[in-house]
C-alpha cells in the first residue's frame, strides 16, 4: 500500500459485531480462580462431553505435525503433513533433504519456508543427541526434565512441547493456544495481565492441584486433556474472538466478561500479546512460530 492509500475503515456492521472494552484489572484473584475451576470443568463437561485421552502419534511425528500446526488451519496442517510423509517416508530423508524440496511438501502450511528448515534443525538436533528419532524416553523422565528437553530444541516453545508431552505421552502438560488463552481469560481463570506463555504454567499447576484435591472428577493428566479439548470446542463453537455468542452460553454465571457484556458494559481489555511479528520468527533470529 502506497503512503497515499488510506486504509479502509471498518464496516458500521463489524464495528456493532466487536465488543466494547472495559477495564478489570485487579479484580482477578487466584483463589477465586481455583475455586471456579471445578464448576467450569463441569459446565464445560456437560456441553461437549467427557473426553478420553488415547495414544496419539509418535512423539517426533506429534512434535513435527505441530511444528506445522502452527499459525495454520487443521486442514492446511493436515494436508502439509500427509504430503510430507508421502514424499518422505522416513524422517532422515525429511532431514537430509534440499530445503526447497520439503518446503514444497508443506506448502499448504502457512509460514512454510521457515517452518521446513526449523524441521530440519529439530530433526539434526534429535539425531545429535540421541542417535535416532525416538522420543519414546520422554516418558520415563522426571515432567520438568522432559519438558525442558524438549523446550531445549530450536524453536520450539511451550505450546508444542505440552501438545508432545500430553498427546503422545500421555503426561500431566497443559497446552494453551489461543482459543484456550481467551476463553479461561473472560472466565477469570487466568488474570487480566497473564500472557500466554504464563498461562501455561499457571493452569497446569491449578489443574493438578485440583485433581489431587479430589475437586476434579479425573487425574491431572485426563482433567488437562478433557479441558484443553472442551475449551477449545468452546472457543470455536461459541466463545468467539468477535461476536461470542454468551446468551447461549451455560458457563455465563462463571464468567465475568459475558455478565459485563450482556449487561451492557465494555469488554475486558486483553493482554498485550507476546507473539512477534512473522518477520522475526526465522530460523536465524532463533524466534519460535508458536
Amino acid at each position: 500500500m502506497s503512503p497515499q492509500e488510506a486504509t479502509p475503515p471498518p464496516s458500521t456492521a463489524a464495528k456493532r459485531a466487536r465488543p466494547k472494552r472495559v477495564n478489570t484489572v485487579g479484580a482477578w484473584a487466584a483463589a477465586d480462580a481455583e475455586a471456579k475451576l471445578p464448576p467450569v470443568f463441569a459446565g464445560l463437561r456437560e456441553m461437549y462431553g467427557e473426553r478420553r485421552w488415547r495414544p496419539h502419534a509418535e512423539p517426533v511425528d506429534e512434535l513435527v505435525l505441530t511444528i506445522l500446526s502452527q499459525r495454520n488451519t487443521d486442514r492446511s496442517t493436515e494436508q502439509a503433513y500427509l504430503t510430507l510423509r508421502e514424499r518422505f517416508p522416513m524422517w532422515e530423508q525429511v532431514m537430509l533433504a534440499p530445503v526447497e524440496e520439503v518446503a514444497d511438501a508443506i506448502h499448504y502450511a502457512g509460514l512454510y519456508l521457515m517452518k521446513a528448515p526449523r524441521i530440519q534443525e529439530v530433526l539434526r538436533r534429535i539425531l545429535e543427541e540421541r542417535g535416532n528419532f525416538d522420543l519414546r524416553f520422554l516418558r520415563e523422565l522426571p515432567l520438568e526434565e522432559a519438558r525442558a528437553w524438549l523446550l531445549a530444541l530450536p524453536g520450539v516453545g511451550p505450546k508444542t512441547t505440552a501438545i508432545v508431552l500430553l498427546f503422545s505421552l500421555g503426561r500431566p502438560a497443559f497446552p494453551v493456544d489461543t482459543h484456550v488463552y481467551r476463553v479461561t481469560q473472560r472466565l477469570g481463570l487466568i488474570g487480566p495481565k497473564a500472557t500466554e506463555a504464563s498461562a501455561h504454567g499457571t493452569l497446569e499447576t491449578m489443574i493438578r492441584v485440583a485433581s489431587e484435591n479430589g475437586a476434579l472428577p479425573a487425574t491431572p493428566q485426563a482433567a488437562m486433556f478433557e479441558l484443553h479439548i472442551n475449551l477449545i470446542g468452546h472457543g470455536r463453537k461459541l466463545c468467539h474472538a468477535i461476536s461470542p455468542e454468551c446468551g447461549r452460553c451455560r458457563l455465563l454465571p462463571l464468567c465475568p466478561f459475558g455478565q459485563h457484556r450482556m449487561a451492557g458494559a465494555e469488554e475486558p481489555a486483553p493482554a498485550p500479546s507476546t507473539r512477534r511479528a512473522a518477520t522475526t520468527n526465522t530460523p536465524e533470529a532463533g524466534g519460535n512460530l508458536e
